[in-house]
């Protein structure tokens, strides 16, 4: 309260700009799987003809404008042209992708949107990232903010505007 009796809210006042890593997750329904494990002869060899023939064959629309992990489940030597095959199928259909599983996508696609990032919008600002939320996120989101953020701002906080804890302070 303040000397008239009401209440005042200090984290309003506070001048701090929260942000929320969560904007820069990617939508979990754009993101695809391309496991090569199905195209291996018993599950343990490639077959090159077989495999150009079942690229060709393949129905690559579900891949279509989506994000896309390409990798191999199974414990098997596959050469490293085989990826680029499936790429070039992948390119066709606009997609993104990237050689590994989803999380590495994920945190690909994370870091790509931070990308976009105007860090000068957060010049000598005071800046806490959001924490506790609903929705878990990776620790290289974390990592990444903080990199970009170091530089320009004031200091910075992770938690929520009532409850912070100290980062970094600009000295």
């Amino acid at each position: 309260m303040n000397e008239e009796g009401s209440i005042v809210n200090r984290v309003a006042q506070s001048g701090l700009i929260t942000l929320n890593l969560e904007d820069f997750l990617p939508d979990a329904g754009q993101i695809r799987e391309f496991d090569l494990m199905p195209f291996l002869f018993r599950g343990l060899l490639l077959k090159e003809k077989e495999f150009r023939a079942a690229l060709k064959d393949h129905d690559w629309s579900p891949y279509q404008d989506r994000s896309v992990a390409v990798f191999c489940s199974a414990d098997a030597i596959v050469p490293q042209w085989t990826y680029m095959l499936v790429a070039t199928y992948l390119e066709k259909v606009k997609a993104y992708f990237v050689f590994g599983n989803r999380e590495l996508l994920e945190s690909t696609l994370i870091l790509e949107r931070m990308k976009a990032i105007n860090v000068d919008d957060y010049r000598d600002q005071r800046v806490v990232i959001k924490g506790c939320g609903d929705v878990n996120i990776p620790g290289i989101a974390y990592v990444e903010i903080t990199r970009l953020l170091t530089p320009v701002v004031k200091s910075l906080f992770y938690g929520e505007p009532c409850s912070t804890v100290p980062v970094y302070k600009k000295a």
